[in-house]
């Protein structure tokens, strides 16, 4: 019996093919073409890194302040010190007394001189051969060093195969079309340039990633991921889905008449837009925007409420318990007087309970039917499933939105869904992982909602907020202080919520200061957002477990400590929770300095706007789009060489080249996609 051999570290990061390894593209690159003396280095390497070679004079590891290891080198022109602050006693030996080595990194005035920290260090003879063309740095995983993967890819470069993987089988006239203005290499030929470019290249396009050769791999990666998106968008059309069209009286008609408002004008837009697609014969893919407080949760209810009129069941999904518990709340509100049984589904209800919810809601007794991640375990089944909702759908991994999918189609029909979403997808973002899903917003906020006044302040001004807020609280009006972490935590050195709750406290005796975090139970949860939606509790400690979902018109200010530590949308979302009422609303931004760059933009940002689709671009120029999607959270990066904002130009190249692939060479649709995404098309569906 022959034993598997177990995968090597390449192979565990999917490098197990001439193919993978040809596209593994570097992440950046270093100059290795140019060597200098020790005395040049001093001068020009402040913040630029270059390199420079001399013999080892000294080696010495001290212990104190911390355990380091400083070597010195000297040529002809000067001496140079080199300090390690982690190193393997086998750097030690290649760096021993009188051994000549080449080093590369930034110089800096140190304690006791100029020194490299952390340079890299390669033993050589004094007249080595430079390197001809600029030294590759690659994406790589704990344990695998850029010698490995650099032999490995060389090899890989060299593999009679590739000429056939890299094979050009676009049609000709289409790259030509598309790449008149920009001279763009053929494929194979871009790879190799970008795996070993000449010393002479425009180094700065190569690094920002707009060289010729980057730019035919980016318009490939693109154009597969658009055939795909295109192609699921056709595949959604040809399915089968129950038509839901309104009926002159039902469960539709009776919402409508019991809600005690009248629906925007965008709201009734979007309900139309909504109403269009539920009356296909093919599953509805919509994501519904709006922002915090536009009134999406009332178009999810319609939705709801017309397939329940067609005999079907409707879910909708919520990411948080806590924002789960606020819809099945309201939805209780709004149905059962109307003679709807609604369904209450978590990962926290008693064994007993959870069986009972699963056995209505296959037994098709439970016609609406709210709660968490828990809609889409193993032993939940659904009788009737017509409509699902899916809030802040950016929080559910792509697997676990692919899953509500492919649960709820049976052989003859797929259900409708709708996701939700107060964090807008950036338009850029929305061609091109959103192409197969049809956008609705929610453009203006119901009458009587005021602006919210942002304002930033100093950490060290707190005993001035605490006596602005005990002024706010004397007028009748509540508010949240919101803390980042639950308990104290050494490293960061945050107030936490437990600290803030006791001094608030003390600090304001005549007032009830609550608190909630993501800890307590389930029901001490909910028994404390009673009591402060009862004006019983005039202050709400919290964390940020009241991010979404909280719905308290009496509660219009919000200070938001440590607020450097939070995300554009987290402090978007906070900030929503305020300005539900008629009183002037104001959020109040506590930082601690020093301050990042990044933290103070943010933060100015915040502070000068509440458009949502203005702080979306933002968040995704620092974020990138794995998070936003919650693509992270399946695992495969979605695109690898593109920069939405930086090459968003390219987006509208690629569509228009899908269209023309998937009419006339539908032949090449297939090799184009297998050779960019393999196994991940799969997550471009969701």
């Amino acid at each position: 019996m022959t034993t598997k051999r177990p995968p090597t570290l390449l192979e565990k990061m999917g490098l197990n093919t001439p193919m993978a390894l040809a596209l593994h593209l570097p992440s950046r690159y270093e100059d290795e073409t140019v060597l200098s003396t020790i005395e040049e280095v001093i001068a020009l390497s402040k913040f630029n890194a270059m390199q420079t070679q001399g013999v080892v004079i000294r080696n010495q590891v001290l212990y104190r302040p911390r355990r380091q290891m400083l070597v010195t080198i000297e040529d002809d022109t000067a001496s140079l010190q080199l300090r390690f602050l982690n190193f393997y006693p086998s750097q030690q030996k290649q760096m021993a007394v009188g051994t000549h080595i080449r080093v590369r990194g930034e110089v800096r005035d140190g304690h006791l001189g100029y020194e490299m920290v952390h340079p890299a260090v390669r033993a050589v003879t004094p007249d080595a051969p430079l390197s001809v063309s600029l030294t590759p740095v690659y994406p790589a995983s704990a344990g695998v060093s850029q010698t490995v993967i650099r032999k490995a890819v060389n090899q890989a470069l060299k593999d009679p195969s590739l000429s056939e993987s890299l094979a050009e089988f676009l049609p000709p006239k289409l790259i030509a079309e598309v790449s008149a203005e920009y001279d763009w290499p053929q494929l194979q030929e871009a790879i190799t340039f970008l795996h070993q470019p000449p010393a002479q290249v425009d180094t700065q396009a190569l690094m920002e990633r707009t060289h010729p050769a980057w730019r035919r791999v980016q318009f490939e990666e693109l154009l597969a991921q658009q055939i795909s998106l295109k192609r699921a968008h056709a595949t959604r059309r040809q399915r089968r889905a129950p038509s839901f069209t309104k009926k002159a009286s039902g469960v539709e008609q009776g919402l409508l008449e019991a809600i005690p408002f009248e629906l925007t004008k965008a709201q009734r837009r979007v309900w139309a837009e909504i109403g269009q697609d539920l009356s296909q014969a093919f599953p509805m893919n919509r994501l519904l925007q709006g922002d915090v407080g536009s009134g999406k949760t009332v178009i999810a209810a319609l939705a709801c409420a017309r397939a329940i009129d067609h005999g079907y069941q409707a879910a909708i999904m919520a990411p948080t318990e806590i924002l789960a518990e606020q819809h099945y709340l309201k939805m209780k509100e709004w149905f059962e007087p109307l003679g709807i049984t609604v369904a209450w589904l978590s990962g926290s209800l008693k064994a007993k309970e959870k069986r009972f919810a699963q056995a209505i809601i296959e037994g098709g007794q439970a016609q609406l039917i709210i709660g968490t991640h828990a809609l889409i375990q193993d032993k939940v089944s659904f009788a009737k499933l017509g409509m699902a909702v899916i809030d802040e759908q950016h929080r559910f991994g792509v697997r676990q939105r692919l899953e509500i999918q492919q649960r709820v189609g049976s052989e003859l029909f797929y259900c409708h869904q709708m996701m939700m979403s107060a964090t807008p997808i950036p338009r850029t973002l929305a061609m091109t992982y959103y192409a197969d899903l049809d956008v609705s917003v929610i453009d203006e906020l119901p009458p009587g909602r005021k602006p919210i006044t942002t304002k930033v302040v100093k950490a060290a001004r707190r005993d001035e907020v605490i006596a602005g807020l005990q002024d706010w609280l004397a007028k009748g009006l509540q508010a949240y202080w919101v803390c980042p972490l639950i308990e104290e935590s050494e490293v960061l050195q945050l107030q936490t919520a437990e600290a803030s709750f006791e001094q608030l406290t003390l600090a304001l005796p005549n007032f009830k200061v609550g608190l909630v975090h993501g800890r307590l139970k389930s029901e001490e949860k909910a028994a404390v957002m009673a009591a402060f939606k009862a004006n019983e509790i005039q202050l709400l400690v919290a964390t940020t477990v009241i991010e979404v979902g909280v719905d308290v018109p009496n509660a219009a200010l919000m200070v938001i400590e440590h607020a450097e530590r939070f995300g554009y949308a987290q402090i978007h979302q906070l900030r929503g929770r305020v300005g539900r009422g008629s009183a002037d609303s104001v959020c109040i931004l506590m930082y601690a300095e020093p301050l990042s760059l990044a933290a103070r933009e943010r933060l100015q940002t915040l502070r000068e706007t509440t458009d949502g689709f203005v702080i979306a671009e933002r968040d995704l120029s620092l974020r990138g789009p794995g998070e936003l999607l919650g693509a992270k959270q399946s695992g495969d990066a979605m695109l690898r060489f593109v920069d939405l904002q930086r090459d968003a130009w390219l987006i509208e190249l690629a569509q228009e080249a899908a269209e023309r692939l998937l009419a006339e060479h539908r032949d090449l649709v297939e090799r184009h996609l297998e050779r960019w995404l393999g196994s991940r098309i799969e997550f471009l569906k969701a």
